[in-house]
């Protein structure tokens, strides 16, 4: 299962990380870039690490994090991450990803196509059986939005007060709500677009749901600058997940690690900020 399920036409590319860099928005902002990493723990660099090739597979259906440009080139977050990380290993030059559809990426590296997934795989019990994972590297956060002129902020459990809330139903959002915030009135939508047309149309206060999708619509046309963030960010591993993580193929060994210690560099360095600030023109947090 994908932590967030965003949909664009399925391709199938492959980009050598020669290849041109993909365009992407800059965006410039005063915001906490946000840091998930113990600064207690240290991940050594790894002295024997020796592989032959680093195949990233992903898909072009799960924008920003991948995705096609209107160069015809693979971009996106994942993208430029993994060639990052392939750069702090001293290993660009053994470095490939391939965009495949997202039913074909297990497949792929059980034919032994690809060593690495790096595609919003969920970490589940079940997939811990296939699959060695990386630290996570990002979480992505549930968060409000509301009219510009809204005076809604926290606590939000008080300021919802006699407020209602758009869910899509059957959402790990809408249950996500109902146990943070029981006592709050809720109206249930059978769609994200229904849901954001209630906030436009002010039959609700506010919509509940997941921060990427939300920052995008924020900055859309069909959004028409009606809406911005209030309150939050919200964090849960039970309702959204252990964050966005590399899968690794069991039988690399030493490859987990590796990858560890350069997004433990890549963050620390800065360029993690760099890459969420050019790929989120709005912070998730």
């Amino acid at each position: 299962m994908r932590l967030i399920n965003l949909v664009l036409p399925l391709l199938v590319v492959v980009l050598l990380f020669g290849s041109q860099r993909g365009e992407a928005q800059t965006f410039q902002q005063s915001t906490n870039i946000p840091n998930f990493w113990d600064p207690n723990i240290r991940i050594p660099k790894p002295n024997d690490f020796k592989i032959d090739r680093l195949r990233f597979l992903t898909t072009t259906d799960f924008p920003p994090f991948n995705f096609i440009d209107r160069n015809k080139l693979l971009s996106g977050f994942h993208v430029d991450l993994s060639r990052q990380i392939c750069s702090e290993l001293g290993i660009l030059h053994l470095c490939q990803i391939q965009a495949l559809p997202w039913d074909e990426l297990d497949g792929a590296i059980k034919a032994g196509n690809g060593e690495a997934i790096i595609a919003g795989l969920e970490m589940t019990y079940e997939q811990r059986k296939e699959y060695d994972f990386s630290m996570p590297f990002l979480h992505i956060p549930a968060r409000f939005v509301a009219l510009q002129n809204s005076d809604l902020g926290e606590p939000m459990a008080v300021s919802l007060f006699r407020k209602k809330t758009a869910l899509v139903k059957g959402s790990s959002h809408a249950r996500y709500f109902k146990a943070i915030f029981p006592n709050r009135q809720f109206v249930e939508f059978e769609s994200i677009a229904l849901a954001k047309n209630a906030v436009i149309e002010k039959s609700v206060d506010a919509l509940f749901g997941d921060a990427v999708s939300l920052s995008f619509w924020l900055t859309s046309q069909s959004a028409s600058n009606c809406c911005r963030f209030v309150g939050g960010p919200y964090l849960s591993i039970e309702y959204l997940g252990n964050g966005m993580t590399i899968a690794v193929a069991k039988n690399k060994p030493g490859l987990v690690e590796a990858i560890n210690y350069a997004l433990r560099r890549i963050n620390d360095n800065g360029t993690f900020r760099e890459l969420y600030l050019r790929y989120f023109p709005i912070s998730l947090y």
